[in-house]
């Protein structure tokens, strides 16, 4: 019997916080969605908390971060966050967007591309 009651235990501590992983995130797309980046960070703050022991979702936690850093016109740090996401998540669907995030600031020329950036002289 005690083996039962601490099997429900542990299925309910996972679940809940399986249940606040979800319900910030879907608090933070909610806020992005009204234009409330400052809401969004923080949200996204409470799933990287929430969500350590399930590496699975931070490609979409900083996909999410990367688009409202470009909402606040950070474009560097969106191109970073994207850089982050190819490099740590490379087999993802998050990467094919991020890859596309890139080429999008790049054209709009608020991040340089590689050509671009080693074809410049350093000015000593």
């Amino acid at each position: 019997m005690r083996f039962v009651l601490i099997a429900a235990l542990a299925v309910s501590v996972v679940g809940c916080t399986r249940w606040s992983m979800d319900h910030h995130l879907n608090t933070a797309y909610r806020a992005y969605d009204a234009g409330n980046c400052e809401r969004v960070i923080l949200e996204l703050s409470q799933v990287d908390r929430t969500s350590r022991s399930r590496p699975y979702i931070q490609p979409e936690v900083s996909m999410l971060r990367g688009q409202c850093l470009e909402r606040q016109k950070l474009f560097l740090d969106a191109a970073q966050t994207y850089q982050y996401i190819i490099t740590e998540h490379p087999s993802s669907e998050y990467a094919y967007r991020a890859r596309a995030r890139l080429e999008t600031l790049q054209r709009l020329g608020h991040y340089p591309s590689r050509s671009s950036a080693q074809a410049r002289p350093t000015a000593l």
